[in-house]
């Protein structure tokens, strides 16, 4: 998925795609979180459709329920939930985030591998002398 630390650095367009493509997948594992959240939170909690989305949404982003359990399988649930809602929550964030944390830590291998930088300032050279031309 990312480049190997010899290659040179992507162009900043296929950069923002890969970004999207890690914002679809960061959608796409929140869309079926909230999902699981509030099937739950309607069977287990009892709660009607709206009231499940209001607290699978803040359980998800850590701000805690709204509506408190009375059942035991709605208490439940919560419970594990919760602890699901952690893990996706780092997950997405790592999801989002690993693309920016690579181009910027393969940056600073680039400038510090002078075979590979030299190569990266040639190409720069030919591709502004190209666009100069044109």
């Amino acid at each position: 998925m990312f480049e190997h630390k010899h290659e040179r650095l992507i162009p900043l367009r296929a950069f923002a795609l890969r970004m999207l493509r890690s914002l679809g997948g960061v959608s796409g594992i929140a869309a079926v979180s909230l999902l699981l959240g509030t099937v739950g939170y309607c069977y287990f909690g009892d709660l009607d459709a709206i009231d499940g989305l209001l607290n699978a949404s803040m359980i998800l982003t850590g701000m805690g329920p709204v509506d408190r359990m009375t059942t035991r399988g709605g208490k439940l649930f919560a419970a594990f939930y919760a602890l699901y809602s952690g893990i996706a929550f780092l997950s997405m964030t790592a999801v989002l985030t690993a693309p920016i944390f690579h181009r910027v830590m393969h940056k600073f291998h680039l400038e510090e591998d002078p075979d590979v930088a030299q190569d990266n300032a040639t190409s720069n050279d030919l591709r502004s002398r190209d666009t100069r031309q044109i």
